[in-house]
């Protein structure tokens, strides 16, 4: 049995709040700037060259490099040799969080009722998706999600008769949907799978994968391809000012479901899709 304070969850938490809304990850900002070399569009290409300024911007003033700093998701994998010591476990990631934002200057958007709307002015508390794994260790990835992005998302419980077209025509239809409001050129997560929630969880997953990285299962490495080719022949384009560069890649993640249904979900990330992890 391997013991963690929960004090270096809490210092990890509130370092990946900051690190995610200020560095964007590697194979992201490569997909942008390859893009951006496909872009045909004149007003297209402009706007490519403000967001890699505004990346560059973000490194070198040590800022967020968007001012919606999001709501912080946080994907914890512990594994089952690990005994946390030394306080909560739950109040640690808060404190992370609370830290992050507050010590980050970054924005707080967090309100504490969804009804009553008063800000909790520290961003928490987070959405906490925990997993078991094997093993000592635990892994903490941090994704704050802004809503401009997460508004455009959808879900749709399909019958099992549903076909590969039919999903795809879902995919590309929640983003014509969506328009400029994401922010394009976007990111598309996709759940398929699962039960209702399942697919939700699956949909925000998909979009923390690398984004050089296929789905392992060559079905759905294709049908990515496929829903990534239809939502570009959409011509929204960067920003919405139209354009060959919708999204900057489709991700998808399954799992099995019942006979009778099959649910799919959409979360759609912006182009500042951000996600930061480490291992301990």
């Amino acid at each position: 049995m391997r013991e963690i304070n929960v004090k270096e969850i809490e210092n990890t938490v509130r370092d990946l709040c900051i690190q995610a809304n200020i560095f964007l990850p590697e194979s992201l900002e490569k997909k942008i700037e390859c893009c951006a070399q496909m872009e045909e569009s004149p007003v297209g290409k402009a706007v490519f060259d403000d967001l890699k300024s505004n990346i560059k911007a973000a490194k070198s003033e040590n800022i967020p490099i968007c001012q919606d700093t999001g709501m912080a998701v946080i994907f914890l994998e512990i594994g089952q040799d690990v005994h946390f010591v030394g306080g909560s476990l739950s109040e640690a990631l808060n404190k992370g969080v609370s830290r992050g934002y507050t010590e980050g200057f970054l924005r707080c958007s967090i309100v504490g009722d969804p009804l009553e709307r008063v800000n909790t002015n520290d961003n928490t508390p987070p959405v906490v998706h925990t997993k078991i794994t094997d093993g000592n260790k635990v892994k903490i990835e941090v994704c704050p999600k802004g809503f401009g992005s997460e508004n455009m998302s959808a879900l749709k419980m399909f019958t099992p008769s549903a076909s590969q077209e039919d999903i795809i025509d879902f995919v590309t239809e929640t983003v014509s949907k969506a328009g400029s409001n994401p922010c394009p050129p976007m990111v598309v997560g996709v759940g398929i799978g699962g039960n209702f929630e399942k697919c939700a969880y699956l949909a925000k997953k998909a979009l923390c994968r690398d984004a050089e990285i296929r789905n392992p299962k060559k079905l759905y490495a294709d049908m990515e391809e496929k829903m990534l080719a239809k939502i570009n022949m959409l011509g929204i384009g960067p920003q919405g000012f139209g354009g060959r560069v919708t999204a900057l890649y489709v991700n998808i993640e399954h799992a099995p479901t019942h006979i009778a249904g099959l649910p799919v979900a959409v979360n759609i990330g912006c182009h500042v899709t951000r996600h930061a992890q480490k291992v301990i």
